[in-house]
């Protein structure tokens, strides 16, 4: 599309009070690039965090005052306009995770930043593509960014595939979005084990995916399990749960292991009787990087993979969607259709 083929207004949708989930649909101007790395996006779809509206009111110091409030962190799209340097041209077909300080996706156009785009995945379609950036991006950051898996053991590398196997790895959550793709990416760089907590269908699933060993929640906690055998404390803990799981990894991660977050503090939530030292135990962000998409991308091309979706809306039904994923009732993403016309790849 070319630059003078665009609208001059598009449909935006606001969260007119930060400390109200309440959205309201409205009609704005197309949003203009000004930086060197910003990129016009027409949005073809876009999927709704748990949690994303209440990021202003719990971390204020995150945000500019006077931001325009259009949620929608995660998307897929067509590149419209492009600066001169950018390795992006008009018509290539993206996704993205953009930063939350940023306004969202929630448009029929925004910004996005060289930085923070990839190709998106050819195999699939374009409300597939919308619910994989933040799921995939945690995993893989929280396995080999933040963890001390190597990833150039999925490419077959036969060093970091020799490193790799020697290290027993938990994913706690392993049967909801980032659980799952952890699990993937744990088990395609050649993990020694892979322990996934998850129960009922989601143990097929797991194992499917490439778990060799699994928690049943239902049965016993992460503690429990530990604790009937020594030699199952593995050397890196994924926590995606939070809470008194979180709490119980504790008894699974080996002393100087490693145990991430991506729901709460490690430390806080460590038990008194605990008396292990970690070489890290953090709660971490992921960080919105197009360079990991890349990868991630060729990984579920090459594999057929599919993200968890639980449902696919269209753009008026915003409400709905924002308010169940915001309930807990999502069982997968939920895919809110920006353009109307956005069917398959």
């Amino acid at each position: 599309m070319g630059a003078a083929n665009l609208p001059t207004t598009i449909r935006a949708v606001y969260q007119i009070d930060p400390k109200l989930t309440t959205l309201k649909l409205t009609e704005t101007p197309l949003p203009k690039p000004t930086g060197e790395n910003e990129h016009l996006i027409k949005i073809k779809a876009t999927a709704p965090c748990l949690g994303e509206l209440g990021w202003e009111i719990n971390y204020p110091s995150l945000f500019p005052p006077d931001r325009e409030r259009v949620p929608g962190t995660e998307a897929a799209g067509v590149v419209a306009t492009a600066p001169p340097s950018s390795p992006f041209q008009p018509g290539d077909e993206v996704y993205f995770r953009l930063h939350a300080r940023y306004p969202g996706c929630l448009r029929e156009y925004t910004i996005a930043h060289t930085e923070e785009l990839a190709l998106k995945p050819k195999t699939l379609d374009w409300a597939e593509a919308a619910a994989t950036p933040l799921s995939t991006l945690t995993a893989w950051q929280g396995l080999f960014t933040q963890g001390i898996l190597d990833k150039r053991g999925i490419r077959g590398d036969a060093d970091a595939r020799a490193h790799n196997s020697r290290l027993r790895v938990l994913i706690t959550g392993a049967g909801g979005s980032v659980g799952t793709w952890a699990v993937q990416f744990a088990a395609a760089a050649g993990a020694g084990s892979v322990v996934a907590q998850v129960s009922g269908a989601n143990i097929e699933a797991a194992n499917k995916a490439g778990a060799t060993e699994v928690i049943d929640y239902k049965k016993r906690s992460v503690e429990e399990w530990a604790k009937e055998d020594p030699s199952r404390e593995v050397d890196l803990v994924l926590d995606c749960l939070g809470g008194p799981t979180l709490g119980s990894c504790w008894a699974a991660v080996k002393d100087g292991g490693v145990l991430l977050s991506i729901v709460g503090s490690p430390e806080e939530a460590k038990p008194e009787a605990v008396n292990k030292t970690l070489a890290k135990a953090t709660w971490f962000l992921m960080d919105c990087k197009g360079d990991d998409l890349r990868e991630i991308a060729d990984f579920i091309d090459e594999r057929g993979l599919k993200p968890q979706i639980d449902s696919v809306v269209e753009f008026e039904d915003f409400q709905a969607a924002y308010d169940k994923v915001e309930q807990g009732k999502a069982k997968g993403k939920v895919v809110i259709k920006v353009d109307r016309f956005c069917g398959d790849a």
